[in-house]
């Protein structure tokens, strides 16, 4: 990675630390300097980490597991929400329910619960209720759909969790690492990068910051997911092809039952060979018998 893109992240201002006086000790390998009483994040670390941590969610991406990003700060939440539905990616953007990760059949059980009620309004069964029961439905339906609706789509466990700022989603954090769950991080000069199998090294602030790395971030997914319908599309390819040479063997195989027959017809013909030659011989005995009666 070259000085291109160390450019593009300085415009966005991710080199920007915090304070000095916040800092955490253990960011010190990820820092170039301190000046006027803030710390600068090295962009060229920055840029390594990207790319290592880009590679590894394509993989994860190509594999068809999904990757939940979490982000629930102001200046956050429309970035990651608008970034996460261009690749098909389920979001936190709200409060993060507690046990998200380590009670997720409770969770399920509340995201069923919404679709139930939609299917209540579908087939006309929330007419007949009450208007009490009405409303109360409806603003059930309404805290459901903030808090999990986007993350309806996403069945089981992700294979992977992304997080802007994890000392606001330290809880977050500690689930995903009781389920071993790689967790993927934008990491500020005050956050411990401990605990995050992959740090990013960014300012975690600012909104333009913030965009510039989940657009590398995002890009290598959908570079992912495209490989993965490739993929699929090459399998339905290759079975197709199967398929056409599974049919096509019965003929060649019948042909080659039908031609022993002809070898069976070839075969017979000397019999009618044996008796053409047989009829000379019976022709000379009646000849040698009307000699004699001349006699």
């Amino acid at each position: 990675m070259g000085k291109e893109q160390v450019s593009e992240l300085i415009k966005a201002g991710v080199h920007f630390g915090h304070l000095t006086r916040k800092w955490n000790p253990n960011m010190s390998p990820y820092i170039y300097m301190e000046r006027n009483g803030i710390h600068i994040i090295n962009l060229y670390k920055t840029v390594a980490k990207l790319e290592e941590a880009s590679n590894a969610l394509k993989k994860i991406a190509s594999s068809g597991r999904k990757i939940l990003f979490v982000a629930t700060k102001k200046q956050a939440k429309d970035i990651v929400s608008e970034s996460s539905k261009k690749i098909n990616m389920p979001y936190i953007t709200e409060r993060w329910p507690g046990g998200m990760l380590t009670n997720f059949v409770t969770i399920r059980k509340a995201v069923k619960k919404m679709s139930s009620i939609d299917r209540m309004k579908q087939d006309g069964t929330f007419n007949s209720l009450s208007k009490k029961e009405k409303l109360q439905i409806g603003r059930l339906r309404e805290k459901l759909e903030k808090n999990l609706g986007s993350i309806s789509n996403m069945t089981r466990l992700p294979g992977a969790i992304f997080i802007v700022d994890i000392l606001r989603e330290k809880i977050a954090v500690k689930e995903a690492q009781k389920l071993n769950i790689p967790i993927f991080a934008m990491v500020d000069t005050n956050s411990d990068p401990r605990g995050i199998d992959y740090v990013i090294p960014a300012n975690d602030d600012a909104s333009k910051s913030i965009s510039k790395i989940l657009e590398h971030v995002g890009s290598a997914i959908q570079e992912g997911l495209e490989e993965r319908n490739s993929g699929k599309d090459k399998e339905e390819t290759q079975d197709k092809e199967a398929k056409a040479v599974v049919e096509e063997t019965p003929v060649e195989e019948a042909v080659a039952e039908e031609a022993p027959a002809e070898k069976t017809v070839v075969e017979e013909t000397p019999v009618e060979e044996v008796v053409a030659e047989e009829a000379p011989a019976e022709e000379k005995e009646t000849k040698k018998k009307s000699k004699k009666a001349k006699k």
